[in-house]
Parts: structure tokens; C-alpha cells; sequence
């Protein structure tokens, strides 16, 4: 999913292409074979090849799975999740991303969230 959303679509060879160590073809077929059973992917017939796209935008997938992993893996809280956002790469950011960061927080706590 990450090589076709960063394309916008690509073929199962292209897929493979962009992979860095990639398994087989098969492989490669199966699993797209198996996200176009699930609904994440549609696929539309170019001449001999299948071209495949994401069905939903990269901004609401990415939503949907952070609410995922913040369910999964830090009990729904937001604070565990961003303290450990902060501790895997807070020193990366600038005193403009703190500053932003900052009047986020300030405005959802306006806000009552």
C-alpha cells in the first residue's frame, strides 16, 4: 500500500520494482489480489496489465490506522501515544515544530478536546 500511495497507482510489476528486497511475483499478486478483496484497492485494465489505486485517500487511511494503533497499543490515550512520539523523535524537532505543536495543543484545549 505505501509504494502505490506514494505512486498515486502502479502496476504489480511496479510494485515489485519499488520493493527493496521483493518476494516473488506470485507473491506480489496475492497480495494485491487479496487488498482488492478487502476494498483497498481498485483496479482498472490498462491493454495486458492491471493497474492498481488506493480506494480511500492516504490522509483518511492514515487517520483510520493511527486511531487503530492508538486503540491497539496505548489503551485510546493520546498522551501515552504522543510521549512516545516525543521520546522516539523529539529531539528532531525545531523550535518551530515545538511552537506548532504547541498552539495545536493550546487550541484543542480551547476547544474542550
Amino acid at each position: 500500500m505505501d509504494i502505490i500511495y506514494a505512486r498515486g497507482h502502479a502496476t504489480a510489476a511496479e510494485v515489485r520494482e519499488s520493493m527493496p528486497d521483493p518476494p516473488t511475483d506470485a507473491a506480489v499478486r496475492t497480495t494485491l489480489r487479496a487488498l482488492l478483496e478487502k476494498g483497498h484497492l481498485r483496479v482498472a485494465r490498462d491493454g495486458r496489465r492491471y493497474d492498481y489505486s488506493p480506494t480511500v485517500p492516504r490522509a483518511a487511511a492514515s487517520r483510520s490506522e493511527l486511531e487503530h494503533v492508538l486503540q491497539t497499543f496505548f489503551g485510546g490515550s493520546t498522551e501515552s501515544a504522543m510521549t512516545t512520539l516525543l521520546e522516539l523523535g523529539g529531539e528532531d524537532l525545531s523550535r518551530d515544530e515545538r511552537a506548532r505543536l504547541k498552539r495545536l495543543i493550546d487550541k484543542a484545549t480551547g476547544e474542550g478536546r
